[in-house]
């Protein structure tokens, strides 16, 4: 596949290597506000989260299309309005010192990374049939909290149509599509996607890869990447970007 593409040169990449899973990996409630603020306090400066959609349209940060595992609720997430959503404990399930810490908004999360400069990757994490919508309205906030912003977020999904709304919305927005495995023809739908990065699951990079990534004119990120030999393997391959649980194990700087 590599010879199908000619070089091309590589954007500049204004992100950092290491990047936050859910804010702080695994070290407090997953995409919270509390996550960001610890993630940050160990010294990340970018952090990726999970974003969906409520069913009166708000843009929320949680993973799991259903909240039984992350909070005190039940049933589909996006079928709740955000009023609902956020009288929800998103803390507890963790551990007692987080026990009341709300779901939050990708709006508030916003404006909490703009102000302190950090950088973040905005998963589109579409709820089922959502897709369309989802990657639409997570680009429209984007653009609006980021229009002034020396670096804007990266979205990724693993759903090319959410991708496909995003760039619909905002096409100078940078995309990313995420991998867990290889299907055929991943390389040209990201590039029919416009897409500036490939996030793979952290096993599928070998030097080929890596190569033929780079020669389309796109970055090589990982996730999520907790082991010290899984990330010097990285490293020595030349990727790009880093996605780990372990703020507590690597250094970001």
């Amino acid at each position: 596949m590599s010879s199908t593409f000619s070089a091309t040169p590589l954007p500049d990449w204004p992100y950092p290597r290491w990047v936050a899973h859910r804010g702080a990996g695994k070290l407090a409630p997953e995409n919270t506000l509390a996550a960001f603020r610890l993630g940050a306090a160990q010294g990340y400066r970018m952090f990726e989260c999970d974003a969906k959609l409520s069913s009166d349209g708000v843009v929320f940060l949680m993973h799991d299309a259903t909240l039984e595992r992350t909070t005190n609720g039940t049933g589909l997430g996006g079928e709740q309005s955000w009023h609902a959503l956020s009288q929800l404990d998103a803390g507890s399930w963790h551990s007692r010192a987080f026990a009341g810490e709300p779901l939050l908004t990708l709006a508030n999360l916003a404006r909490y990374c703009l102000q302190n400069r950090y950088f973040l990757n905005i998963e589109i994490k579409p709820t089922p049939g959502t897709d369309l919508e989802t990657g639409r309205a997570v680009a429209q906030l984007a653009d609006t909290h980021w229009r002034s912003a020396d670096v804007p977020p990266l979205l990724t999904s693993f759903k090319p149509v959410a991708l496909e709304g995003a760039h619909a919305i905002a096409p100078h927005l940078p995309r990313g599509l995420l991998l867990d495995t290889l299907w055929d023809g991943w390389l040209d739908k990201a590039l029919q996607l416009g897409c500036v990065a490939i996030v793979c699951n952290h096993a599928l990079w070998d030097l080929t890869t890596v190569q033929q990534v780079h020669a389309a004119g796109m970055r090589c990120l990982s996730y999520t990447v907790n082991d010290e030999w899984a990330a010097q393997r990285l490293i020595d391959l030349g990727t790009d970007g880093i996605i780990t649980d372990r703020v507590d194990l690597f250094s970001p700087v």
